[in-house]
């Protein structure tokens, strides 16, 4: 994957659709939408209103949801998952929607995000005679609502979510309704849309326009919708409080044409690129983007700057995801195998490759390596981000400051070692001013976390014993 060899991945993502006799195809449809946001594992439950069934497994949309395999999900109500891992690592017991069959009924869990205090909960949860079947966050979720003294479901989930901290959009879904939820600081992206009666959930609007939904509205932090036979409902289950909306899902992680807070990405990023040529004005012959997350970007600096915009880097989109194995010899080929500079483009110019992230730098270094070794006669990288300095631990797999190459090394430092002419960073100030926000506002209702340290929620030790949390 290429996300893999740039260094962040991305976060999961989940889609539901309640109401339509075709529930697990449109489901099928949605998650390959969000492929992007996860490959390591799919899934999918669906619900004649009589049972739960479902179906996942470790791999990609289109290997996992076989023509045989859809044949058994049937029914009028499906919620899907599209998953890289974070908390709990890989494997096929970690694979959304999490499903659990009682007495009492069935319950069906998908999540994007992360609980920064899973840990202090399992261990209650443990001490209290729960025993877990995965490794995953997720199912924290699962035994507080079995747990809850409340007979509606709905009372349980509620009172489940509030001991939640950290960014979770979630879908809960039983034999007789869908429950929607987003977390208090809105730091997941998560929409609803119609479909004739039907209503879909989805976590990028993008997944809207493959099924042919109508988009209606963002799902609003703190927020339970309930969908049931009588239609919709909604509550809010805790008061939002300072909105913190992953700024990484208008750098990186969402696609160009998805909507988040009713901004495209796609303009966004443009957006960011042209604030690039103004912060950063170079001397060069050719605008060229790192695909695909950086074209964007790299189409807005040379409309700005005025240099034109080539294609210097092609992607090879037929490379084998298994391709990457576990020896040096291998990864060190991966970036190679993955992207190729295009020789007569950049033979001789000044090349400007715009990026949307540094993390490692390895891989930097060696996109400016293919770009010389092509016959650029000089690289300079513009980064479409300020500098990743700090863990995030809402979802993305950068949990340590030691692996952040910009926690370590200044920006000067950092270009001497992937070999460029010169480097520079989008200010916060310009990546903010790129998607609308006003950097002056303390409540810009953006998570700036990675890039200045101030996290929007408490952080929990990840080493814990049962004594560290009585």
């Amino acid at each position: 994957m290429l996300a893999e060899l740039k260094g962040l991945n991305e976060e999961c993502g989940i889609f539901g659709i309640w109401g339509h006799p075709d529930a697990a195809q449109l489901t099928y449809y949605g998650l390959h939408s969000l492929q992007h946001r996860g490959q390591e594992g799919t899934g999918m439950v669906v619900s004649d209103q009589k049972r739960l069934k479902g179906l996942k497994g470790e791999g990609l949309v289109a290997e996992i949801f076989t023509a045989k395999a859809m044949e058994e999900m049937t029914g009028s109500a499906a919620i899907g998952h599209v998953r890289y891992a974070t908390a709990g690592g890989g494997g096929y017991e970690n694979v959304q929607p999490l499903l659990f069959n009682s007495q009492t009924g069935s319950l069906a869990l998908a999540h994007n995000g992360n609980l920064v205090n899973a840990n202090q909960l399992k261990l209650q949860l443990e001490g209290q005679g729960s025993i877990f079947q995965t490794s995953s966050d997720t199912e924290v979720l699962a035994h507080l609502i079995r747990r809850g003294g409340f007979s509606s479901i709905k009372d349980r989930v509620k009172t489940a979510l509030t001991m939640l901290k950290g960014a979770y959009a979630f879908l809960i879904m039983t034999e007789d309704e869908l429950m929607v939820a987003l977390d208090p600081n809105g730091m997941r992206p998560l929409s609803i849309a119609k479909l004739g009666d039907a209503y879909v959930v989805a976590s990028e609007t993008c997944a809207f326009d493959v099924v042919g939904a109508e988009f209606v509205r963002d799902v609003l932090p703190g927020e339970l919708i309930t969908i049931n036979a009588n239609g919709i409902h909604s509550e809010m289950y805790s008061i939002a409080s300072n909105q913190a909306m992953c700024t990484m899902e208008y750098v990186y992680f969402s696609r160009p044409d998805s909507n988040i807070q009713g901004i495209n990405v796609h303009t966004a990023r443009k957006a960011m690129g042209k604030k690039l040529a103004l912060e950063v004005p170079i001397e060069a012959d050719v605008v060229t983007g790192v695909p695909d997350s950086s074209i964007s970007a790299a189409i807005g600096y040379a409309e700005q700057s005025g240099i034109p915009y080539e294609m210097g880097l092609i992607k090879n989109r037929y490379v084998g995801r298994t391709f990457i194995q576990p020896s040096q010899t291998l990864r060190e080929q991966g970036v190679k195998m993955k992207l190729s500079p295009v020789r007569g483009v950049v033979e001789g110019k000044r090349v400007i490759m715009v990026d949307d992230s540094i993390v490692r730098g390895t891989t930097s270094r060696r996109i400016v390596t293919m770009l010389k070794e092509a016959g650029a006669k000089e690289v300079h990288v513009v980064i479409s981000s300020p500098p990743i300095q700090n863990p995030c631990f809402y979802g993305i797999d950068t949990s340590t400051r030691e692996e952040l190459i910009a926690s370590k090394l200044s920006p000067e430092e950092i270009r001497e070692m992937i070999g460029a002419d010169s480097l520079t960073f989008l200010s916060v100030e310009g990546m903010l001013g790129a998607i609308g926000k006003d950097p002056r506002e303390d409540q810009c209702g953006q998570c700036l976390a990675c890039f200045t340290g101030k996290y929007p929620t408490e952080i929990y030790p990840t080493e814990l014993t049962l004594e560290t949390v009585k």
